[in-house]
């Protein structure tokens, strides 16, 4: 199986300071110009998929000079991600659309329906991304006074999930003959009604789609605590993986897929994407200098707001140029993100000018920089050992950097037999390498994807 290569889509940019570089695009709120530019670089490149992260609020506002200068990560203008994506599978034909869903505040029934109206209008290309959020902020926009509990928000996920692949079976995949001649439009024989009774949920079905191309769009997670590894065990296709040295990376690689098996799955069929930020030159002093660049266009105030969020830790508090504090035996961050910066600036012995400067640009993920041979050789090194399957690659700056990286990048890791030169198939699943679920109403009628 060849090495996955997703993309992030943030036409605004992964890096904090990325918006403000010379080569990025000028005004990139909302520009469906730029992402669909950006869509047939990626397919251009053979890339497995576009990604698109979400949330749904606007943060800093109580912070006049921050909000002014807000960072792309908080996305203050940027479209609804399934709409986008619907728009960006006119204009393409192989590449992969995946988005950010809520479980927590958002209805199974309207994110099954979502996402199996992509896969139809994509022919097969789409996933659901599965979180449970993690911006506090996001519940007052949800008639919620308070965040939801992370226990109940994680709870609430495992039972969302089943039901979201539960309307997706709704259908045979033969359930509507349309059929003119003898006026039947549909099969009554092949739908079943959901009926679906849980703690959380209480949801009738059918859906009013029929069974998608996939069966089931391609699930994908991210959490990396105890029982968000349960609920990617149990529920995902693929996991994003954030972990910043490859020692910490295999161990991670091998928990998630030894948990497979209590849920009658093969290891093949949970896909690993670490994620990484790759900075690619012709020459490795040519990507020092973009990285460099990069760096100085982000304001204290801004790198320590965002590092204060990631790490749950009024980062004000400390010197800037004094040694980052020892947080390691503390709550830090929302997510596994948060214990990743710990970890790697006291690993590094950074201070907190220099933690924010290296580890936020590359959301804490991996920082691949140098020329082609050197980037290549650090992916590959990665998937030989068994550390990831592929990789969330963000390239700033966008789209230069991820034209330099398709350019100098994807050729040499095609010499070397790891990435394809033509895609395998026509849906993501079957250019993940994945196979078509069974419909657990009608498995007697299901068909191999066309």
């Amino acid at each position: 199986m060849p090495m996955i290569i997703a993309a992030n889509a943030n036409a605004q940019g992964s890096h904090v300071g990325e918006w403000r570089h010379p080569d990025a695009w000028d005004r990139p709120a909302s520009n469906i110009e730029n992402a669909i530019r950006l869509a047939r670089i990626a397919e251009e490149g053979k890339l497995d998929l576009l990604f698109l992260a979400d949330g749904n609020g606007v943060r800093n506002m109580d912070k006049p000079d921050l909000f002014a200068a807000t960072s792309p990560s908080d996305r203050p203008g940027v479209f609804e991600p399934v709409t986008l994506l619907s728009a960006l599978a006119m204009v393409t034909k192989h590449v992969g659309l995946v988005a950010t869903t809520t479980t927590t505040y958002d209805e199974p029934w309207h994110v099954a329906r979502r996402f199996a109206s992509l896969d139809h209008i994509s022919g097969g290309r789409a996933g659901w991304n599965l979180v449970t959020t993690s911006n506090p902020g996001d519940a007052l926009n949800f008639s919620h006074d308070a965040h939801v509990e992370r226990s109940d928000r994680y709870e609430r996920a495992f039972e969302f999930a089943e039901i979201v692949k539960g309307l997706w079976d709704s259908w045979a995949d033969d359930a509507f003959p349309q059929d003119k001649a003898s006026g039947r439009f549909l099969d009554p024989s092949k739908v079943r009604a959901l009926k679906h009774e849980g703690k959380n949920f209480k949801v009738a079905g059918p859906l009013n789609a029929p069974r998608p191309p996939q069966g089931h769009p391609v699930v994908f997670s991210a959490g990396q605590s105890e029982t968000g590894k349960e609920l990617s065990a149990r529920h995902a296709d693929c996991v994003f993986a954030i972990e910043g040295t490859i020692e910490r990376a295999r161990v991670l690689y091998k928990d998630l897929k030894d948990r497979l098996e209590k849920y009658g799955r093969s290891r093949d069929s949970l896909k690993i994407l670490s994620g990484v930020t790759i900075i690619v030159g012709e020459t490795a002093a040519e990507a020092q200098r973009i990285s460099d660049e990069l760096d100085d266009l982000v304001p204290p105030a801004v790198g320590l707001d965002y590092l204060s969020k990631m790490t749950g830790t009024k980062m004000s508090d400390y010197p800037l140029d004094g040694p980052f504090p020892d947080l390691s035996g503390e709550h830090v961050g929302p997510t596994g993100i948060g214990k990743a910066i710990v970890a790697k600036a006291l690993e590094q012995k950074m201070t907190v000018r220099q933690a924010y400067r290296s580890i936020l640009p590359q959301m804490a993920g991996n920082l691949f920089k140098g020329s082609a041979k050197e980037v290549a050789d650090q992916m590959e090194q990665w998937f030989r050992q068994e550390a990831c399957d592929g990789f969330m690659v963000a390239a700033p700056v966008v789209p230069t950097g991820m034209e330099r990286f398709i350019r100098l990048v994807v050729p040499e890791l095609q010499r070397r037999g790891l990435f394809r030169t033509e895609y395998e198939g026509r849906t993501l699943r079957d250019n993940l390498g994945l196979a078509r679920p069974a419909n657990r109403f009608f498995p007697q009628t299901a068909k191999a994807a066309e």
